[in-house]
């Protein structure tokens, strides 16, 4: 991992916030040759961004709203992401079965009608009606429940998705510190100076120290408004409302590969989804929140809530003892006048204060559309002098997307010829993790044994060594949860025996360079 800051002290762009649409916005920004600064209060994706139904998707339910312009453009984008990420996102097919007390049959065709048609689907199958009776999707439904209709969409690692983005803004040039906060703004002339601190002991920044900015983009999520105040205190620059969306996981729930979404008698839609191979995902609440800071585990209600609404449709019901792992994110949704959270728009609202030195504020948006919103917010700033210059991210592969091809499976396959000694589902995990990134972790291994010290469930030293080195990640939580997600199948002494060793390479860890002019320290 390189040193941060380098004697760098000022930038073309300070990216505040380490979610989805703050790396991309690096990343893209990177890549046109502007000096970047990408700063993140935890660590990159923590929140809202690793928090989510882990999906690429147009927005089924948006269409009911008239969203059709959303819809339109999450579909586009869903093909050129699998297209760049194939190593993380893949097609996943999605059963909706029709319900007695769901919207009408002639409704969820003609809803799905337009959204083949809106979408490009050069790569995923079109919409069709299935009689559950014979397709192996039923197996798992209720016997009364007769018909249903598939479509496509996509999966995606989400929280991989961050961290590819802010390891490709890396290479690209942009300094990336995560567990570092943005505790002041302050315009003078044409310029930000931005103060960064951290009182995080794995942090690289060590010393409260000021850098200078062109423009500031503030990608904060939930916590803009907080970001805002810094500039007039008590003022939020736009109305926006917080709402907490929950999930929980339970032990597989069906043996095939589809996934299901179901209606809800509330008129929401509930997804339950393949998990992990050995699990179900099942989610997702909308509770409105007054505070990003009061976010807590999951309520029984809400627990209870996502039982009875698909144990509606399920063969077998599922309890709230039958919950092994559940979790919780905000997202600052702009306020566009609807009553409820269920129709709010997913959209994102750019808000350009275009004085003597320029802030984007970011609010909304959904991690389908992260990519678009980046080249929005790179737009808006083409008057900026130095910032038009032309876009790239579209036809450009995240780190590992190079894998010849857009199947995953085929890929895991080579990967498995190459090296045969490899497990079979080391090889699976690798190849949709990693994708030709894995060669890197395995470079110069010819044995298992190779690897190192296994911590737990196929998570060897060479893979943890890869992660601190190469994903920035710096404690147990940072592995096991965004970067592999093998927490659910680790106990506490695992976990424990992971964290020594990472604080052990914490502590050999050759000390970063600072900002050489030490007049910058506040």
């Amino acid at each position: 991992m390189t040193s941060v800051l380098s004697g760098q002290n000022q930038f073309d762009l300070a990216v505040i916030g380490g979610g989805i649409n703050g790396s991309g916005i690096a990343r893209d920004a990177a890549g046109r040759g502007l000096k970047v600064l990408l700063c993140e209060k935890d660590d990159f994706g923590q929140h809202t961004s690793s928090a989510s139904t882990k999906l690429i998707h147009g927005g089924l339910r948006y269409l009911e709203n008239f969203e059709f312009k959303l819809v339109r453009h999450s579909l586009r984008e869903r093909e050129v992401l699998l297209r760049n990420s194939p190593h993380i996102i893949w097609p996943l097919r999605f059963v909706l079965p029709h319900h007695k007390s769901s919207r009408p049959r002639w409704m969820i065709r003609l809803g799905l009608f337009f959204y083949d048609s809106l979408s490009p689907m050069t790569l995923l199958r079109k919409s069709n009606q299935l009689d559950l009776s014979s397709h192996e999707s039923g197996s798992a439904l209720k016997e009364s429940l007769k018909y249903a209709v598939e479509y496509s969409d996509c999966w995606v690692q989400d929280s991989r998705l961050v961290i590819l983005n802010v390891a490709d803004a890396a290479t690209l040039g942009a300094c990336v510190l995560s567990r570092t906060r943005c505790t002041n703004l302050e315009r003078e002339d044409n310029f930000w100076w931005v103060t960064l601190a951290s009182d995080d002991s794995r942090s690289l920044l060590k010393e409260t120290c000021r850098v200078r900015a062109r423009v500031v983009v503030n990608a904060t999520g939930a916590w803009v408004d907080e970001v805002c105040s810094l500039l007039s205190p008590n003022q939020s620059a736009h109305k926006f409302r917080l709402v907490r969306g929950s999930h929980i996981v339970v032990r597989k729930l069906f043996e095939h590969p589809y996934a299901y979404i179901f209606q809800n008698t509330d008129r929401r839609f509930l997804f339950c989804i393949p998990y992990e191979r050995d699990f179900t995902l099942i989610g997702t609440t909308e509770i409105e929140m007054e505070d990003p800071n009061s976010l807590k585990e999951i309520t029984s209600s809400e627990i209870d809530y996502l039982c009875q609404s698909v144990s509606q449709y399920l063969r077998v019901p599922v309890r709230s003892n039958d919950v092994i792992w559940s979790f919780s994110g905000v997202r600052a949704l702009y306020d566009d006048s609807y009553r409820d959270a269920t129709t709010m728009t997913r959209d994102y609202t750019l808000k350009f204060d275009v004085a003597s030195a320029p802030i984007v504020s970011v609010y909304g948006g959904k991690i389908t559309t992260y990519r678009q919103l980046a080249e929005d917010v790179l737009t808006l700033l083409q008057q900026v002098e130095g910032f038009d210059r032309p876009k790239w991210t579209q036809n450009a592969k995240l780190p590992g997307g190079d894998i010849n091809g857009y199947c995953i499976e085929t890929f895991a396959s080579t990967l498995q010829q190459q090296y045969r000694w490899l497990p079979t589902e080391l090889v699976d995990r690798y190849a949709c993790h990693y994708g030709s990134n894995a060669h890197v972790i395995l470079k110069g291994a010819n044995a298992v044994s190779d690897l190192g010290t296994e911590f737990s469930s196929g998570l060897y030293q060479a893979e943890v060594d890869y992660l601190f080195a190469r994903e920035y990640a710096m404690c147990a939580e940072d592995i096991i949860w965004r970067r592999t997600r093998l927490g659910i199948r680790m106990n506490a002494c695992e976990i424990d025996k992971l964290e020594q060793y990472i604080d052990s390479k914490l502590q050999s860890r050759n000390p970063p360079e600072v900002i050489a002019d030490a007049s910058l320290y506040s």
